[in-house]
């Protein structure tokens, strides 16, 4: 569901700093995926069927752009798949049949990316009429074949052609600022285009301006400055540092070796305390008491063990600054040796850990072991857990050539299946994308073909084991990523108001110079796709981050002279409202992209919004005495 990078990065580089122009056009620059690992490379016209736009009057010039080499991404999930095969009969309910202009249905080539579309030459601007949201897209006439721009038949225009032909488009653009100007100058700019070419007005509010169906409100002022930056430790390798936290006081954040507890606005230490090893990984989850759970090694590395284990669970403290727990569990079939964990969750009261070598839970208060997953002869065991709201395992059983999964919700207390649901034959991996609802995605087949994990969505009824829904995701359409054997690791997605919101892939914009998306809804109960969307605008790539209320908190990615954004996208009717907008300062735009959007820790809470990286690098060899950041935070007035 992503695009490979151009060229191999280095690792310590800016990711969005451009390089130098191609010839025919400059597009700005936009993150590499993790490890690009052999993602395919966009196919030489629109996928969507997208229609090429009538050309301005006068073609702007591309801008100038630093010699500078683009950045690799500080980690890299691994995998590559691809679409799934047509379902074995009964395997799972028929899904809806197809919608006009829908993602993820067969449809002929249509002229935008299977939404309602305003009149040629209107298309996002506001005061146009839309499609009732909700319904249906209507079909359109497929455009293929027909005279495009520059002549017919291949023919150059006559001088009288191209007289009529820039009187039209002059005609246009007239007509659009009329449009504009009449929809926001008579309500106090409520409905207005945001700077970013979105459609849907974008709010703006003073102290307190609180915003529909979320806890989140609209700062007085959304231009945000640097509230602080964490230099990156100085490692020989790569070191992973999982982990970032929020607490009503504190930004937590995993280190080297140890847990760092600061200042949310002025980035001042609060309190810090070190661990036996490195930090493996650690739950998103967090109690009402400011409590989560980490995994990490028994030890640092020494001569005689160059890899320690990954197998002591523990819980911390989060307000206390503490590691309240730590231990480490042998398998429940018999012998001495630690397990070795590969995730961690909390629900609850629960912490649930699991992995290839088994599971166990916990009580979060004293690290009490409630129950360990049944393991049989037929070589069945918990391959991870998911939490939350509810606490959900995947459970794998067969053979390494022949795997089966399933799907089960559990107990938190006691670890009994309350529902078991059975994911398709060629399902190698499952990802837990939410246990209440519960959504899971996989790569039928290992047929998605871009290291995603994901071509279908499977949406269940944690209270039966039924499946509702499956929802065909077509990776070259739809950029959610979900790592390629974690159950608990994806990310690109939000599920909240019975729907999954899913970013679309980059594609062209009506700018010449860079990419854009949507954010699109899938209804969990029919699978269809709704009609309402929100646009990034041209040069913006929007992806959730989390779901406030009803609403969805999303990172707006800029291009590489603009500073990113934080918006909140009402779930109903897909209007924006800017939250905070980062400066355009080049050095502090260039610490910003040096944040790979798909594997960077990215939290926004009151104002304030907090960048991290998950893994430390060793220095660069090309810019030793470029400024690396572990942590940049951003705050409002």
């Amino acid at each position: 569901m992503t695009q490979p990078p151009q060229q191999p990065p280095h690792p310590d580089e800016p990711s969005n700093t451009p390089p130098a122009p191609p010839a025919g056009g400059f597009g700005a620059p936009q993150d590499p995926p993790p490890g690009g690992f052999g993602r395919p490379a966009p196919p030489p016209a629109d996928p969507f069927g997208k229609q090429p736009q009538q050309p301005p009057a006068a073609p702007p010039q591309p801008p100038a752009a630093p010699q500078q080499p683009p950045a690799a991404p500080q980690d890299a999930p691994a995998g590559g798949y691809g679409t799934p095969p047509p379902p074995a009969p009964g395997s799972y309910p028929t899904p809806p049949a197809p919608q006009p202009n829908g993602y993820g249905y067969p449809q002929a080539p249509q002229p935008g990316y299977g939404y309602p579309q305003a009149p040629a030459g209107q298309h996002g601007q506001p005061g146009m009429p839309q499609q009732p949201y909700g319904y249906p897209t209507q079909p359109m006439q497929p455009q293929y074949g027909g005279p495009q721009p520059g002549g017919s038949g291949g023919k150059k225009f006559s001088t009288q052609m191209q007289i009529i032909v820039a009187a039209a488009v002059a005609v246009v653009l007239i007509i659009g600022a009329g449009v504009i100007y009449s929809t926001t100058s008579g309500d106090g700019g409520k409905d207005e285009a945001s700077s970013s070419g979105s459609t849907g007005g974008e709010g703006k509010g003073g102290e307190g301006s609180g915003l529909a169906g979320g806890s989140e409100k609209v700062p007085a002022n959304t231009k945000s400055k640097v509230a602080f930056q964490v230099p990156q430790p100085v490692v020989k390798d790569i070191v992973t540092v999982q982990g970032s936290w929020l607490t009503d006081k504190a930004y937590v954040k995993s280190g080297i070796n140890e847990i760092n507890g600061y200042d949310r606005d002025k980035g001042t230490k609060l309190w810090s305390f070190p661990l036996p090893g490195e930090m493996c990984t650690a739950s998103r989850h967090v109690s009402k008491d400011y409590k989560t759970a980490i995994v990490f090694q028994e030890t640092k590395p020494t001569k005689e063990n160059k890899y320690p284990a990954c197998n002591q669970v523990g819980v911390i403290d989060l307000a206390a600054g503490k590691l309240l727990w730590s231990k480490s569990v042998t398998s429940a079939t018999g012998g001495d040796r630690p397990v070795s964990f590969d995730e961690v969750t909390l629900s609850g009261t629960t912490v649930a850990a699991g992995g290839t070598s088994g599971g166990a839970a916990f009580k979060l208060a004293d690290g009490a072991e409630l129950w360990k997953p049944k393991t049989g002869a037929d070589g069945c065991y918990d391959r991870g857990y998911a939490g939350g709201e509810a606490l959900a395992v995947v459970r794998k059983c067969g053979t390494y050539d022949s795997p089966q999964l399933t799907v089960q919700a559990l107990n938190p207390t006691t670890g009994a299946p309350l529902s078991s649901y059975q994911m398709p034959a060629g399902v190698e991996y499952a990802h837990i994308v939410s246990t209440k609802p519960l959504v899971v995605a996989a790569d039928v087949g290992d047929t998605a073909g871009d290291g995603s994990g994901i071509s279908d969505f499977f949406s269940i009824d944690a209270a039966t084991g039924k499946l509702k829904v499956r929802i065909p995701a077509d990776a070259e359409k739809y950029a959610g990523d979900c790592d390629s054997t974690e159950v608990e690791k994806c990310q690109n997605m939000a599920v909240g108001n019975n729907r999954l919101y899913l970013p679309t892939e980059r594609h062209d914009g009506t700018s010449e110079y860079g990419d854009t998306n949507e954010v699109v809804a899938f209804d969990l109960d029919t699978g269809k796709l709704l009609g309402g969307r929100a646009d990034a605008g041209d040069r913006h790539i929007l992806t959730p981050l989390r779901m406030d209320g009803t609403s969805i908190i999303a990172y707006k990615e800029a291009p590489y002279d603009k500073g990113g954004q934080v918006v909140s996208i009402d779930g109903e009717t897909f209007k924006q409202t800017t939250l905070m907008e980062n400066p355009d300062d080049e050095a502090i735009r260039k610490a910003e992209k040096r944040f790979n959007i798909g594997s960077a820790e990215l939290l926004y809470s009151e104002g304030q919004f907090y960048m991290a990286a998950t893994s430390v690098h060793k220095p660069s060899t090309v810019t030793p005495d470029e400024k690396v950041y572990l942590v940049v935070a951003y705050g409002t007035d």
